[in-house]
């Protein structure tokens, strides 16, 4: 297993392209660290580098301290897992495994060792005289994962390799890759736009946009604790949501004021306004676990909404409501009964509302 620090990373393809900028990162030995962000955003990229299959315009990497801009794809220990299975299909899951260990030179009694242990990891041995194309998709991957691992890496990057499975295969998988990463301790590097398989996963999660490094934390704080609208907004399902406000002082109270709605500002932000740090205008992000529903007005309820639609999800509700002009989701218990077009008051959470400031968009503390 290997350390990984990423230090001013930069990748420019051409002159016009400017997929990675300046990041750096710190990846602990042993640690599963998932790359999450939009298309676009360069997590390939930085991964691609990592493996060594894109060349470092500008910056450093290091293995174990050691730096590897020039060590080729083969010295540096990656396996690589991929979306595309790219199995050999005229060979048995027996041979796919064999297959890089018989290029690196390995004796055959040692290959059928390693074969045989990581087949029985990853509970695929009544698999080994199996071909490709008599396979499902979740054997499929399972394969594709072994024969990344027969020739014991020391870094192993996954690129979104369970986005074509089905929810309850995906389901699976992440359970049984977080298992595999407790047993085998290998540095784990886990690329996807899906943040709820990086939530569920990685020890540590690393947001990306446009290229840059935006936030990295344990999955509870960027959930939690994010450090702008993106971060806010990207993570979390359903996603939080927001209102534009003014803050204002008024009859010796702090408020924000969404056009006639007035939410008492929380006590968290007081020392803002002590400080005089309360910017004029914020963004309120509250998830919509924290947003309760009842159909009358009272202490807590006092903002009005209409109900637009409902979508039983099961053990939740999640009521979307037109609140001004915009639309808000709440998650209730599955047997709160409301209906479409109904008129009914929101309450939120005050210990669980967030402030942005609304020029910089970046997190109020």
């Amino acid at each position: 297993m290997s350390s990984i620090k990423l230090e001013k990373l930069e990748k420019w393809y051409g002159k016009s392209v400017h997929a990675v900028r300046g990041i750096d990162l710190d990846i602990a030995d042993g640690e599963f660290m998932a790359f999450l962000g939009p298309s676009g955003c360069g997590k390939s990229s930085t991964m691609r580098i990592i493996a060594g299959l894109e060349e470092i315009s500008s910056g450093n990497l290091y293995f174990d301290k050691k730096i590897v801009n020039d060590v080729s794809p083969k010295d540096r220990g990656v396996a690589m897992a991929f979306e595309t299975y790219a199995l050999y299909p005229t060979l048995n899951t027996y041979e796919n495994l064999a297959f890089p260990l018989r290029a690196a030179g390995w004796n055959q009694a040692d290959i059928d060792k390693r074969v045989r242990e990581i087949a029985g990891i990853l509970e695929i041995t009544d698999l080994l005289d199996k071909m490709p194309t008599g396979m499902s998709s979740g054997q499929a991957q399972k394969v594709g994962l072994a024969r990344a691992l027969t020739r014991k890496p020391n870094v192993f990057v996954l690129d979104e390799p369970i986005s074509h499975l089905d929810t309850r295969q995906r389901s699976r998988m992440r359970a049984y890759l977080k298992r595999l990463h407790i047993e085998l301790n290998h540095t784990m590097i886990y690329v996807t736009h899906d943040q709820e398989e990086a939530m569920a996963m990685a020890d540590r999660i690393t947001v990306m946009r446009d290229g840059i490094l935006v936030q990295t934390g344990t999955p509870e704080e960027i959930y939690n604790t994010p450090v702008n609208l993106f971060v806010a907004g990207f993570v979390g399902e359903p996603a939080m949501n927001f209102l534009d406000c003014d803050y204002r002082h008024e009859d010796g109270k702090d408020a924000l004021i969404h056009h006639n709605i007035s939410i008492p500002l929380p006590d968290q932000y007081k020392d803002l306004v002590k400080n005089g740090k309360m910017p004029a205008k914020v963004v309120l992000g509250i998830r919509p676990f924290y947003v309760s529903v009842n159909t009358k007005k009272d202490a807590h309820h006092v903002i009005p909404a209409e109900v637009f639609v409902v979508e039983p999800m099961g053990d939740t509700k999640v009521f979307s409501a037109k609140l001004n002009d915009i639309r808000f989701q709440a998650v209730t218990n599955p047997d709160y009964r409301i209906a479409p077009k109904e008129n009914v008051w929101l309450g939120f959470d005050p210990e669980h509302i967030l402030l942005f400031d609304a020029q910089s968009e970046m997190a109020l503390k």
